[in-house]
């Protein structure tokens, strides 16, 4: 954010702050005294005494009440013990329990008045608790922040330098938000709302506080993505393809189905992109079996029909073959030349292919990685599509993208991303959305079963293999593991191999074999030479075997739904009736929680969201995904609706004159040029 000078000071200029606490705030990403003053708390505990009523199931309470019964003392071992008092709070009789405290019966008799902060269990009517004194209720402090901290330093120290530093600068902190957004959503001053996340009276101080600095986060996260595609597409000149729309109209009239309404949408925004003078930088999202290979087709087609060549890039050569034989299919009648090109193309063939991309005799040239060597050279490409973009790295898009001078870009993902995930991780893109699956695709039956039931499960799995269809089984780990407690590859495919010995043959698939190896084992299963692949994740995109009918997944529990989603949109790809076994025994609410919903919804967009709310957006991506911001205070699932009016609000200063050149907007312009997006930079 845009400080002053004085803010901008190390926090070693606070009293009390010496070498060993500035190195442990450092750790924390506290340097400044903007910095700390930024510091917010993440919980508050709350020591006002409440009636129990108005208490949730789980919530933190402070009560005082009369002791009813002696002391309980049960010892587990040497070092753990519970201590049971019942306690009469107001008219209700409760349990309080003392875990690892059993120096406390000493010290409590009946009829003693005590007070008591704890974990109130309303189902059972009982209080476990965490402090503990006696006499009636006394408090200085009512509502206190709890911060994180780090090593040797403690929250105490970390409220008492927060406060000296709020003594000190406090009126030093300027406002950073324009004066009619404020008046709009009646928002907090800055100064104002910044006192009340650090020293409340109450709850709905810090909600109005909190509200405030929602809406700041993400205003100039927003304004950051939105002037980072303002500049990129005004630095970036496309090529204003110009196709031909009746040759468009006939072709899309020889498709063998017709089209949803989400896929016309969807290519009508891809057709005024291409049309457009800026570059095409687009995200189209659409589940399993939506119809995007359909769409890349039309949109290939449309700039063939302006006189430029394509590329489609995947993952595996397998889906590389796949897509090639679907775009000979849909293009080849219209006189489109499709191409396919991987490393297993090798010698005379490549040179000769090669040669033809050169002199512009092959019109879509489909392929793995293998299409950005140096030595790929197209006549014209105008139109580059990178189908789930996610497994390539950023720097494999960029040189694929540069093959072509300043070519429109597609990029298409099968995982449905929540849209508050969507405009926030990919928030300098464009996002389409095919949400509208075909008319007739048949629904995959998903059943949540226990491991107890496997034998029957495979039973049914045998009458699909003697129907002449095959099966998918997919494991969480390659080998047995010690730390959990989960079904691994190698030991279900040698317990699958010797139950279907003599009647049909099972393969193993894992990302330790070697990718030739991969190679030859989907090449088999696609043949039909293997009837059951027992496989990890790897099986999780890019796989299209029409006849498998079948999944059964072990130990479903132990994956987010929306890779459950993916991994069952392996089957269902055929005409026949498709099932999904989840073999699940979930310890948790929130494990029995998935299994449920995956046999309530086949919606990938629907799975997404409640994948988001049950495991939150650091955990929906992987921990190791880039492109997702760490706020303060803001949450992207509770907050989306400030996320979306915050998008509205930075998409339209952004496109506005009067942003770039009147003065109360200058924190907001500072804040861009220091983050290097004014001068057409990339962000982190």
């Amino acid at each position: 954010m845009t400080v002053n000078n004085s803010l901008e000071k190390s926090v070693s200029i606070i009293k009390g702050i010496g070498a060993e606490t500035e190195s442990i705030l450092a750790s924390m990403g506290i340097f400044t005294v903007q910095d700390l003053l930024e510091h917010f708390p993440y919980r508050y505990d709350d020591y006002r005494l409440k009636d129990l009523q108005d208490v949730g199931h789980e919530e933190k309470v402070t009560v005082e009440g009369k002791v009813q019964s002696e002391p309980s003392l049960v010892f587990y071992n040497r070092k753990r013990s519970r201590l049971t008092i019942h306690l009469l709070v107001g008219t209700n009789l409760i349990k309080v329990f003392f875990f690892n405290q059993p120096y406390i019966k000493k010290n409590l008799s009946i009829s003693d008045t005590i007070t008591v902060t704890g974990k109130w269990d309303r189902l059972r009517g009982a209080i476990t608790a965490q402090q503990f004194k006696l006499g009636p209720y006394q408090q200085t402090t009512d509502f206190e922040p709890v911060y994180s901290v780090r090593g040797s330093l403690t929250v105490k120290a970390l409220r008492k330098f927060i406060k000296l530093a709020f003594q000190l600068y406090e009126n030093e902190i300027e406002e950073n938000l324009p004066e009619f957004l404020i008046n709009k959503y009646k928002l907090m001053p800055r100064k104002e709302a910044m006192k009340l996340m650090h020293f409340p009276i109450a709850q709905t101080d810090v909600k109005k506080a909190r509200r405030r600095f929602v809406y700041e986060e993400f205003l100039y996260f927003q304004l950051k993505m939105q002037a980072l595609r303002k500049f990129e597409r005004e630095h970036s000149k496309g090529l204003s393809q110009q196709y031909d729309l009746k040759k468009l109209r006939q072709f899309n009239e020889t498709l063998p189905f017709a089209l949803t309404d989400a896929q016309k949408r969807v290519i009508n925004e891809i057709c005024a992109d291409l049309k457009s003078p800026y570059r095409m930088n687009r995200l189209l999202q659409g589940d399993v079996g939506s119809g995007k290979t359909v769409v890349a087709a039309i949109a290939l087609f449309a700039s063939w029909s302006a006189g430029y060549q394509g590329a489609l890039m995947v993952p595996t050569e397998i889906l590389a073959e796949q897509h090639t034989a679907s775009l000979q299919a849909l293009l080849g009648g219209a006189g489109l030349r499709v191409e396919l090109l991987t490393s297993s193309v090798k010698g005379k063939k490549r040179k000769e292919l090669l040669g033809r991309l050169k002199n512009n005799e092959i019109d879509i040239l489909v392929g793995t990685h293998a299409l950005i060597q140096d030595d790929v050279h197209f006549s014209s490409l105008g139109l580059v599509i990178t189908d789930e973009q996610h497994r390539f790295g950023v720097e494999q898009r960029r040189v694929l993208r540069e093959k072509g001078i300043t070519p429109d870009v597609l990029f298409m993902t099968a995982t449905p991303i929540p849209r508050t995930l969507a405009i926030t991780a990919f928030g300098e893109m464009d996002v389409s959305i095919i949400d509208e699956m075909p008319a007739g695709r048949k629904k995959i039956e998903t059943y949540w079963v226990k491991h107890e039931m496997l034998e029957k499960v495979l039973g049914f799995v045998e009458k699909e293999l003697v129907a002449g269809r095959q099966a998918y089984v997919i494991c969480p780990l390659i080998e047995e593991s010690e730390k959990l407690d989960v079904q691994n590859a190698i030991d279900v495919y040698q317990m699958l191999s010797d139950y279907f010995h003599g009647k049909f043959k099972v393969g193993l698939m894992h990302g330790r074999l070697h990718p030739e190896e991969k190679e030859n084992v989907m090449q088999e299963f696609s043949d039909n030479s293997l009837q059951i692949l027992v496989s990890t994740t790897v099986v999780e995109v890019g796989v299209n075997v029409p006849n498998a009918t079948t999944m059964v997944i072990y130990d479903a529990e132990r994956f987010g739904l929306s890779q459950l989603h993916q991994l069952r949109g392996r089957v269902g790809r055929g005409s026949e009736q498709s099932y999904c076994f989840l073999l699940a025994n979930p310890k948790t609410e929130i494990g029995k929680e998935r299994m449920k919903i995956m046999t309530e919804t086949n919606d990938g967009f629907v799975l997404s969201e409640k994948d988001l709310e049950l495991r939150g957006p650091g955990d929906f991506f992987g921990k190791k995904q880039s492109g997702l911001p760490e706020f303060k205070v803001a949450d992207m699932v509770h907050d989306y609706r400030a996320l979306e009016t915050a998008r509205s609000d930075a998409n339209e200063l952004i496109n506005s004159e009067y942003f770039w050149k009147e003065q109360s907007y200058s924190p907001l312009r500072k804040y861009l040029q220091k983050s290097g997006v004014m001068e057409g930079e990339k962000l982190d």
